[in-house]
């Protein structure tokens, strides 16, 4: 669900302004990846509620937009050479 704590805490960082070095240093909090581990464990038993597959789809929308950490990487590299 969108408004599930550990979500907005991925939102609010992006929504914060990012510079790359911070999407590189970026983790989610331990919360951040127990529930997303305990949705992932349901997930795979077959026991997801709706809201909890709802969840677990924007985790997933988020880890794709993580994912900025490989090319904020290149960034910062090509910006030392």
């Amino acid at each position: 669900m969108a408004s599930h704590p550990v979500y907005l805490e991925i939102v609010n960082f992006f929504a914060s302004g990012t510079t790359p070095q911070m999407v590189v240093d970026f983790e989610p909090s331990a919360a951040a990846q127990a529930r997303a581990l305990e949705l992932l464990d349901l997930a795979k038993e077959g026991g997801l509620t709706p809201e909890q597959a709802s969840e677990l789809d924007h985790f997933t929308e988020l880890e794709h937009i993580l994912r900025a950490k490989a090319r904020a990487r290149q960034i910062l590299a090509a910006a030392q050479q």
